[in-house]
């Protein structure tokens, strides 16, 4: 039992209404919280995102990215960190210790839906849920501010390719190597 601070009446409180998840297809969005959580197995470590919509029938809503920083599992590492790569590439910050850097920066999310059932681990999802399927530079420039959105579309051939493995592909400047001391860098 827990008792509540004062007399709650819900008759003077309008109930939240559930939500449905965000259908796939691409936003603007900005990253809005980070933080380090351990893994599952508490043997490693991921980065997770919080993300805004910043427009169309979907603004205000969340989204989350979780990514595997510090695993045992070195394929899910450099996944992790492969996407980290297309995050800075996208928001045309090359060089990060702090995730908090990333905040308030548009950008383009893909975003995909995972339907209710069984993942490929075995691990039962009791309803559907969103999956960011990749980053790219928001139309009109990462830097653009966030209150003066660029339109949903650009030009076909000034789209860069989707995907975590797209950014990463791009050799970045020595400039751009984090410290050893970024928690996603592994320890020797």
């Amino acid at each position: 039992m827990a008792m509540l601070p004062g007399h709650f009446d819900a008759t003077q409180v309008e109930p939240n209404a559930p939500r449905d998840i965000v259908p796939a297809g691409d936003y603007i969005a900005q990253i809005v919280k980070s933080e380090m959580n351990p893994t599952k197995d508490g043997t490693g470590q991921m980065l997770v995102l919080e993300l805004e919509i910043l427009d169309g029938p979907q603004t205000g809503r969340h989204i989350w990215d979780r990514l595997n920083l510090r695993n045992k599992n070195a394929t899910a590492e450099q996944i992790a960190q492969q996407t980290l790569s297309a995050i800075c590439h996208a928001v045309n910050v090359l060089s990060v210790q702090d995730s908090e850097a990333l905040h308030f920066k548009p950008m383009m999310v893909k975003v995909n839906v995972l339907p209710a059932g069984t993942d490929s681990r075995g691990y039962e999802r009791r309803e559907p849920q969103n999956e960011v399927k990749g980053y790219k530079p928001a139309p009109g420039g990462a830097a653009a501010p966030a209150q003066h959105h660029a339109p949903a579309a650009a030009p076909a051939a000034a789209k860069p390719a989707w995907g975590a493995g797209a950014a990463a592909t791009k050799p970045a400047p020595a400039a751009a190597a984090a410290p050893a001391s970024a928690p996603w860098r592994r320890s020797a």
